[in-house]
């Protein structure tokens, strides 16, 4: 990211609380510590965001994927090739995932601790599967597809590179012989060679 000069004020504390929960976990870092390591006072982290829970609901909001997952079809970077696309979309998701390391950290620690905090960070997939969804029903719809479930193929699409994530999530190294890159070109070559008409 930029330097911290050119963050606005909420993005300094959004990535101070990120960096901080993730490190000490929610309960272990108080608003005043995010709001002083953000150099800005508590009283203007209240005022931007009310609570600590806030804080990080936002965070998530702000710097997960769903956008940015968006913004390829709004963008016009979906070409309707399905190999093509495929890939496109596997690499964006890594790309924002390992980018987003510590907030996934966050989600896994913190779940179950924060009233309303599993349904915030389950926004995200979810609006990734109606978007791959809606792919591939449109991809049917153009012939480019099999007859097949629609969700369950972006269900199975979606897991499939959540679990490669999820399995380098503490360390890089737990199959070293298998690059990210070996991984997402051997997974989508088989997904369009099994759903290709």
């Amino acid at each position: 990211m930029s330097s911290s000069n050119k963050l606005s004020t909420d993005d300094k504390l959004l990535l101070a609380a990120i960096d901080l929960i993730a490190e000490k976990g929610y309960n272990g870092v108080s608003t005043q510590e995010i709001a002083g390591s953000a150099g800005l006072s508590e009283k203007t982290l209240f005022r931007r965001f009310g609570s600590k829970q806030n804080l990080l609901e936002t965070a998530f909001d702000r710097y997960h994927y769903a956008e940015e997952m968006t913004k390829l079809f709004n963008e016009e970077q979906i070409v309707w090739d399905l190999h093509s696309d495929l890939l496109l979309i596997s690499r964006t998701y890594h790309e924002i995932m390992n980018r987003n390391r510590k907030m996934i950290m966050i989600s896994i620690k913190e779940e179950g601790n924060l009233p309303g905090f599993r349904e915030k960070t389950q926004k995200h997939p979810r609006q990734l599967l109606d978007i791959l969804t809606n792919y591939f029903n449109t991809m049917h719809e153009k012939g480019k597809l099999i007859p097949t479930d629609p969700e369950l193929q972006a269900l199975s699409f979606m897991m499939m590179n959540f679990g490669a994530f999820m399995n380098n999530l503490d360390a890089d190294e737990n199959y070293p012989t298998v690059s990210l890159e070996a991984f997402i070109m051997e997974s989508v070559q088989t997904f369009t060679r099994a759903l290709t008409p």
